[in-house]
């Protein structure tokens, strides 16, 4: 029994279970969304379980590797994360390296694997903030050392973001900067200033590029159009709609049936509710629920700043994405290309989210 209780010493199980739970609803989401379309583009319906499959197998191996690396160490590494961050979102505009979809150039080319830049710039910046907030400290009030250096290095990241083009991620880091420099002592009518200066910023851009504004319209009302920009959220809807308490059952899902676009990746929990209803997406957000605030009792328990900081900057991010992409798929924001984390498609998200988890209980360890 004693070898037994040694297994999860060290272990945050208010973190640890609901991650596995999660990767494991996910792996059975992705197979069940994704079957009829591998089948139809690869003749393979389990193509794209298997990459799942892969990619839980390395995201989990980052996860007990960065268990065990003290969080003290990436205080070290925080200004060569950073320009290794940067030197991936440049080399996604040299041609053959970065990868097209969508419009964006948003993947790297890695051998017959593609990685997005803009999961580790998440990781890279939630160190140097926790690193540069808890070193700055009470000096955090004044402009020129608190909010200044923080909004210019934070936004040169989402400059490069930007021009890839992704403006959805480069605003939802924008609003994560602000609320780790508001809990850290950022005087709110600096927060409140720059907000208002960049609220007009930020509907010229939504402004002056098409797509944008087509994507505020399907939001505003997608059934002007419900064969063009609402047709997606329409299905979404449907999805929903059709799933009611209990749902139609694992793998009875009618969207999936090449109705609903890419089901497996941004609009799987649309799938979930169909086919596990009410109940399976309560479920989900109960698990994440659990997560998150595992995650802000790490830090606040934790014995330093810089171990708080990081804590409730990687918690935040999981939060964030979270909600806005389950806002997206219910029609409560405008449609963004935001994975759920944990149960989406797709390896850098999975492997990122992973790996900052076992972050989280390496700090909740020390505490």
């Amino acid at each position: 029994m004693a070898g037994k209780t040694k297994v999860y010493e060290g272990y945050n199980l208010m973190i640890l279970i609901p991650v596995i739970l999660l990767v494991g609803l996910g792996l059975l989401m992705v197979y069940s969304a994704s079957s009829n379309l591998a089948e139809h583009r690869f003749g393979d319906s389990n193509f794209y379980l298997k990459r799942q499959g892969l990619f839980c197998i390395v995201g989990i191996a980052a996860m007990l590797v960065t268990r065990y690396i003290p969080c003290t160490f990436y205080k070290k590494m925080v200004y060569p994360l950073l320009l290794t961050s940067a030197l991936l979102l440049v080399l996604l505009f040299v041609p053959g390296l970065g990868r097209k979809v969508g419009g964006a150039y948003r993947w790297l080319n890695l051998g017959g694997f593609s990685f997005q830049p803009s999961e580790m710039v998440k990781f890279s910046l939630a160190v140097y903030l926790a690193y540069s907030m808890s070193k700055k400290g009470s000096d955090l009030e004044l402009f020129t050392k608190g909010l200044l250096p923080h909004i210019v290095v934070v936004g040169t990241f989402m400059v490069l973001i930007y021009l890839q083009p992704d403006l959805g991620t480069a605003v939802i880091i924008g609003a994560w900067t602000l609320v780790l420099l508001f809990v850290g002592g950022v005087r709110i009518l600096q927060l409140l200033s720059l907000f208002l200066l960049a609220a007009p910023f930020f509907i010229y851009l939504v402004w002056n590029a098409e797509y944008r504004v087509k994507r505020w319209m399907a939001f505003l009302n997608p059934w002007d159009d419900p064969r063009g920009i609402g047709f997606q959220i329409i299905h979404s809807f449907l999805a929903f709609g059709s799933g009611g308490i209990f749902g139609a059952g694992l793998g009875n899902s009618k969207q999936k049936l090449f109705y609903l676009p890419e089901p497996h990746t941004d609009f799987v929990l649309s799938i979930m509710g169909e086919e596990l209803g009410f109940v399976g997406v309560t479920t989900t957000i109960v698990l994440f629920g659990i997560l998150i605030m595992g995650g802000i009792r790490v830090a606040l328990n934790s014995k330093d700043l810089y171990s708080s900081y990081l804590a409730l900057g990687l918690t935040c991010f999981l939060g964030f994405q979270v909600i806005v992409n389950m806002a997206v798929v219910l029609g409560l924001l405008p449609t963004k290309g935001l994975t759920l984390p944990l149960i989406s498609y797709g390896g850098s998200s999975l492997v990122m989210t992973l790996a900052s988890i076992g972050v989280l209980l390496n700090i909740s360890s020390r505490n």
